[in-house]
Formats: structure tokens, C-alpha cells, sequence
């Protein structure tokens, strides 16, 4: 789509029909919806401003990059956006050169920007990176340690804030607005220059004093200074809608040479005034109804989250000791709900999920029962916090880790394929699965009362309803569900049990199922007793293959020189793609039919 040659008028119209695009193709197959919806005049100023064939363009998180997409050649492809070999949910340098870098995690931006900025200075080309990032992202530590070398290193690049929460400060009216472009003009930034480097730098020590408070006085009154203080100049806050203002300034910032925050004031889900303002479900949705914004409905079946949910409720009412903590995913974690009943004793720290594992350390170490709710994908994030703060320690921390195994639509990013192989070695740790909604209430109580750090998954979306009996959870033990006449054995872990059990009655032969329950430490006692009547055993979880549950498992059976014939039906070695999750197993040669035909 070409956008340097548009005037106003045209430029208008352009992001009025991209916002149609958006709101016609979410609400048919769902996707991001509120975040994108609010950046589309920011997105298209910025095409016109710079050049996305050379400038790299680096959108945070870019759940926010629909708009981007449709600009740069996707318009009509974007009716496959987040299906199964369809467009990516975020931006993808395999789709379009105009993608700079993979994103789906937040705050990573800046950084890449300040090594985006330092390679064209090596390479002495005449570009800028030029990032966007929202409000939410800025809450993350690794957003401060980029400025703070950016500060240092003053190399040019445009970082466009999109404030949608008014979440950094609140502006000082017109006068503000008028004073920071003042601050970022050509004029100002010589006099300023030519001011410190002829009369301040010769001023006695008091006088240099005085024409320094002078500067300082004018930021104050202007939500910057935070910037501005680490080295970073400021322009803001501006209306993010209005085309023709974020132009102007994005031109401002551009040929200040130094690194420049502007900070524009969006509004999410601007254009379907049903999704306007803070409204966290409407930030990702399924399908939807336009005229009234009602969603298409969804499974009846109560989700793992929801079970999750409503036991650690339970829980917590039952003992004070109880605490939890999540980092910005109240909703999608469940932990809401404990918020409000128990505001002083659960927490959300917005993107910090480093902070949330090391605070929650302390809180262990100081008697509580601490249940840390994060994604398994976000999880990797506090990796060292985990090692260092809670397994060193040997802290009972309990990690509810949602959205284990394959999430669908949001595709690589997100996917929870890693969580057992990166904990798994970890000294200390224990590792546990439910297999359905009363395993997972089972799960949660063996996690309170466990003396040491404990990782229980569980999938997205609802378990699959077994028709076994389940026992309360000890440590190390396994279940086996039935034997078999067979020489076979189908071990589950988690969300594997189910697809063992459907795989089992697809199958003309009387096989044995294990319900695994713990990866560490295995129930060694029950796996020597099976190899004695068992030689062909079948592995299912939702997991990655290397250093995951079948490793385990043959690392023991070497240990004990013990020769089983293993075959596992984990993840192969290999990001998993986005799309319907059905169609993501059956690419994966996953679902029961297939399994029934590799065993034969």
C-alpha cells in the first residue's frame, strides 16, 4: 500500500479503511483486537514518516501490528491472520521483509533497537530504528536497562510510546504539549547545545548551577523528565489519532539525531465503540457479532483456569498463609477472582514476572504459601529467578503454570512446549501434572502442603471428562489405571492421560495405561514393577521431546540397566506453528488416529 505520496485527506481515509479491515476479519476468525485497533493512525504516520524498506521497524509484543500487515502488502492474505498456515498474530520476518524481528513477548523492543542502532553506526548507513511500544510493556525491567545504555550512547532512534492507560503521568493541558515540541525543535536543541558548549562549560561553578536549574525547571513541568533525566529526550503527550500531529512530530523526532520518546495518548479499540477504553477481554477475542459486540459461544465445559481458579479460592479461605501473585494476566490466569476476595494477599505486578517469582521467594521464606500463576511461555522469562531465588533456597514455592502444551492461534511465541525440560533439572524442584478437573484440585492441595518448590501444568482450555477414579496426590506416585494383556504400556503425563486413553480404545489390543502424576521424582518403584511385565512402552505429553518426559523416564531405566523399547509422542525438535489446535496436532501427526497407526 503506498503511503508516502498520500496527503491528509487520503491519509485519513486509509487508516478509516484499515480499521473496517480489522474490526470485519476479527470479529469472523478472532485475533487481537482492542491494542491494534488503537494504534492504526500511529502506524500509518509512521510508514509515512520513514521508510519500513530500510528503517527497521520494531513493533513490542506486536499484538498491536494489524495495521502494519494491511499496509505493507497483506491486505487481502489477512483473512488467514492467526490460522493454521495462515498469517502470523504478530510480526514474522518470514512473511514480509518489512517485519524486522519474531515478537510475541513483551518489552523486548528497546534493546533491540539500541543493537539495531549500534549495527548501522558500525556499518555507517543512514537509517533509525523506529520501535513502538505500549504503556503495559514499559512496567517490565528490561525496558529501563535499553534506555539506560540508550541514554548513554545517544544513538538515534524514535521510540513511539502508545499510552492507552495513562499509565507514565499526566500531562499539564496545552501548555505541556506546546513546551515539549518546543524541547525536541531544531531551534531549541542548537541553542541548547551552543548555550552549554560556549557559556556554561566557561561559567564559574555557581552560574553553571543557575542556567542548569533554569533547563531543568522547564521539564518539570512536563511528564519527560523520567526520560530526560536517563538521557533520552521527550515529545508528548500528543493525540495518537490525529494523523497530521503525529506526522509533524514523528518529522521532529526523526531529524533530532538522538534517541526521542513520543509519547501519543491512543485509545483502545478506537473505532468500535463497544471495545473503547480499558476493557481487558476485548485486548484478544474469538469471534464476535459486530452489531452488538456479543461473542459467538463458547464450550460449555469449565476451563482448567476456572477449576484452577475456584480450588486455590478454596484453598485460600481454608488457610491465611494462602497468597498468589501473577504478572498482568489476572483474567487469563483466574487469579481475579482472588483478588478481589482477598486484595491484601493476591497481586498482580503487571509485566514483571521476574519480580513476582524473587518477592514471592521472600514471602515463602517468611512463612507463607506462596502460588505464583503464570503462562508456561512467560514462565521462561524468570528462569534465573527460579534457580537462583527459589530452588537455592529450596523454598516451597508453588508455580501454577497455565497454557501448558499447544495453545493454538498465538503460535510459536506462546506455545508451552519447554516448562518440564527447563525445570526439570533444576535441584529441588518438583514436577506434577493433573490429568482432569479432580486431579487438579488433588494437584493444588499436594502443592500446599509440599515442602519444597512444586510446578504443577495444566493445559488451555477444558480437560477431557475421564471416566477413572482419581486418588489425592503423594509425592513420587504414580496411578495405573488399568492393565492390559498386551505387552504394550501407554504412560500419560498431564493432558497426555486423555490422549493415551483415546489412543488405547482405538486400538484392537488390551493395552495398560499410567497415569505418570510426577515427572520429578518418579515413581520408581511402580516403572520397575511395569518393565517387568511390559516391554513396549508409548510416552504422551504435551510437551518438547529433549530433556522432557520420555528422558526422564530412559534416563532412569539406564541408571537401573534396565532395556525397554521406548517410544515417545512428544514434541519434536522444532517451533510449533500457530492455528486451530486440532489442526496443529494432526500437522503434528498427534491425534489419536495417527498414534493408533505409528503403534502398529
Amino acid at each position: 500500500m503506498e503511503i508516502k505520496n498520500k496527503n491528509l485527506e487520503e491519509l485519513e481515509q486509509i487508516s478509516s479503511d484499515i480499521r473496517a479491515r480489522i474490526i470485519d476479519v476479527v470479529s469472523r476468525k478472532g485475533g487481537h483486537f482492542s491494542s491494534t485497533l488503537g494504534a492504526v493512525e500511529l502506524t500509518v504516520a509512521m510508514h509515512k514518516v520513514f521508510d519500513v524498506k530500510k528503517d527497521p521497524f520494531i513493533y513490542d509484543v506486536s499484538h498491536q501490528c494489524y495495521p502494519h500487515k494491511l499496509i505493507n502488502d497483506r491486505w487481502d492474505e489477512f483473512e488467514t491472520i492467526r490460522q493454521f498456515d495462515g498469517l502470523s498474530g504478530f510480526t514474522k520476518p518470514k512473511e514480509s521483509d518489512s517485519d524486522y524481528f519474531v515478537a510475541g513477548h513483551s518489552s523486548t523492543s528497546i534493546s533491540l533497537a539500541v543493537g539495531a542502532a549500534k549495527s548501522i553506526k558500525l556499518k555507517k548507513e543512514d537509517r533509525i530504528p523506529v520501535v513502538m511500544i505500549g504503556d503495559g510493556s514499559m512496567t517490565a525491567g528490561m525496558v529501563y536497562e535499553a534506555l539506560n545504555e540508550l541514554g548513554d550512547l545517544k544513538l538515534p532512534v524514535v521510540i513511539i510510546l502508545n499510552d492507552n492507560e495513562m499509565s507514565i503521568a499526566k500531562p499539564i493541558g496545552a501548555i505541556s504539549k506546546y513546551l515539549s515540541k518546543i524541547l525536541a525543535g531544531k531551534f531549541y536543541q542548537n541553542l541548547r547545545d551552543r548555550i552549554d558548549r560556549n557559556i556554561v562549560q566557561k561559567l564559574p561553578e555557581g552560574a553553571t548551577y543557575i542556567a542548569k536549574k533554569i533547563e531543568e525547571s522547564l521539564k518539570l513541568i512536563t511528564p519527560g523528565i523520567l526520560f530526560e533525566e536517563m538521557g533520552i529526550d521527550y515529545i508528548g503527550p500528543i493525540d495518537g489519532h490525529n494523523i497530521e500531529e503525529v506526522i509533524e512530530t514523528l518529522e521532529l523526532a526523526r531529524d533530532i539525531g538522538k534517541p526521542v520518546i513520543v509519547h501519543a495518548k491512543t485509545v483502545k479499540g478506537k473505532g468500535y465503540s463497544i471495545a473503547e477504553g480499558h476493557h481487558e477481554h476485548w485486548h484478544g477475542v474469538g469471534p464476535f457479532n459486530i452489531e452488538d459486540g456479543k461473542f459467538v459461544k463458547k464450550s460449555s465445559s469449565k476451563s482448567a483456569t476456572s477449576i484452577f481458579a475456584d480450588s486455590l479460592l478454596n484453598l485460600a479461605k481454608k488457610h491465611e498463609n494462602v497468597v498468589g501473585i501473577t504478572a498482568a494476566m489476572p483474567s487469563g490466569t483466574g487469579i481475579d477472582k482472588l483478588m478481589e476476595e482477598f486484595p491484601d494477599r493476591f497481586w498482580d505486578v503487571a509485566i514483571a514476572e521476574q519480580h513476582a517469582i524473587t518477592s514471592m521467594a521472600a514471602m515463602a521464606k517468611e512463612g507463607f504459601k506462596p502460588f505464583i500463576t503464570i503462562y508456561s511461555t512467560f514462565l521462561q522469562r524468570g528462569f534465573d529467578q527460579i534457580v537462583h531465588d527459589v530452588c537455592l533456597m529450596d523454598l516451597p514455592v508453588v508455580f501454577a503454570i497455565d497454557r501448558a502444551g499447544i495453545v493454538g492461534n498465538d503460535g510459536e511465541t506462546h506455545q508451552g512446549a519447554f516448562d518440564i525440560s527447563y525445570l526439570r533439572f533444576i535441584p529441588n524442584m518438583i514436577l506434577c501434572a493433573p490429568r482432569d478437573n479432580k486431579t487438579l484440585e488433588y494437584a493444588l492441595d499436594f502443592g500446599y502442603e509440599a515442602k519444597s518448590p512444586c510446578a504443577i501444568r495444566y493445559p488451555r482450555g477444558a480437560f477431557a471428562q475421564l471416566e477413572y477414579e482419581s486418588k489425592e496426590f503423594e509425592l513420587g506416585r504414580s496411578e495405573l489405571l488399568k492393565s492390559g494383556s498386551s505387552k504394550k504400556l501407554f504412560i500419560g503425563y498431564g493432558a497426555g492421560v486423555s490422549r493415551a486413553i483415546e489412543t488405547e480404545k482405538l486400538h484392537e489390543e488390551d493395552i495398560a495405561i499410567l497415569d505418570l502424576r510426577f515427572v520429578k521424582p518418579l515413581d520408581k518403584q511402580m516403572l520397575k514393577q511395569l518393565s517387568k511385565e511390559y516391554m513396549n512402552w508409548y510416552i504422551f505429553s504435551d510437551s518438547q521431546l529433549e530433556g522432557g518426559v520420555a528422558s526422564a523416564i530412559l534416563e532412569f531405566l539406564n541408571k537401573e540397566n534396565i532395556y525397554i523399547n521406548i517410544t515417545s509422542f512428544e514434541y519434536a525438535d522444532d517451533f510449533i506453528p500457530h492455528g486451530d489446535t486440532s489442526k496443529v496436532e494432526e500437522s503434528l501427526s498427534l491425534l489419536p488416529s495417527q498414534l493408533v497407526k505409528k503403534i502398529l
